[in-house]
């Protein structure tokens, strides 16, 4: 193992992009996207990757967060500062995938994955807030895991948690919190992995 770039403040939600041939990242602190290539360029990617407000300066992780690709190979980006979940289109736009549960601003989105049926799974912790869990500004009583597709949100589970899909048939979310590990076996109707 060795160090290809240095001078963050706090790195998360890489994901490696075979079509740029790089390693995308972001620095929450910063509020930035970052690209690594494989021939060792690194740059910007997406600045104010997470906030532009003016109130910024309250927050000490504005920017993005967890990344990922969606089944068509577009970005998918954890949006802390502007409470949402959001997709990088091909001609780069951003389309807000989700902002809301049930009439109330996300809190932080956090980390994310998509399943093998494009269904998107991601933590909602306050961490991305000023004050976390007490901040003013975090309207949900719950953060937890939600599902989306197709344009609906659902609520998972109430508590934030890092989680991997497995199971020999792709129905099984196993949930890491503190000092517990999870399984929480998927048997919606209509959703096949």
């Amino acid at each position: 193992m060795f160090k290809v770039a240095e001078g963050f403040q706090f790195t998360e939600g890489p994901i490696w992009v075979r079509e740029r041939n790089a390693l995308l990242f972001s620095d929450p602190n910063h509020n930035t996207i970052y690209q690594y290539t494989e021939s060792g360029v690194l740059s910007v990617f997406r600045d104010k990757s997470g906030y532009d407000g003016a109130d910024i300066a309250e927050y000490g992780q504005p920017g993005s967060n967890g990344l990922t690709l969606d089944p068509q190979g577009r970005l998918t980006i954890n949006e802390h500062g502007r409470h949402r979940v959001t997709r990088l289109e091909r001609d780069g736009s951003l389309s807000v995938l989700a902002e809301q549960y049930q009439g109330k601003r996300l809190n932080s989105p956090n980390d994310l994955v998509y399943r093998s049926d494009g269904t998107l799974y991601f933590t909602d912790p306050p961490f991305g807030l000023p004050k976390f869990f007490e901040d003013p500004r975090k309207e949900l009583p719950v953060s937890g895991v939600f599902s989306w597709k197709d344009g609906r949100l659902r609520l998972v589970t109430h508590e934030p948690h890092n989680f991997a899909w497995g199971g020999k048939d792709g129905r099984t979310l196993y949930l890491c919190a503190r000092s517990a590990l999870y399984r929480i076996e998927l048997l919606l109707p209509g959703i096949r992995p």
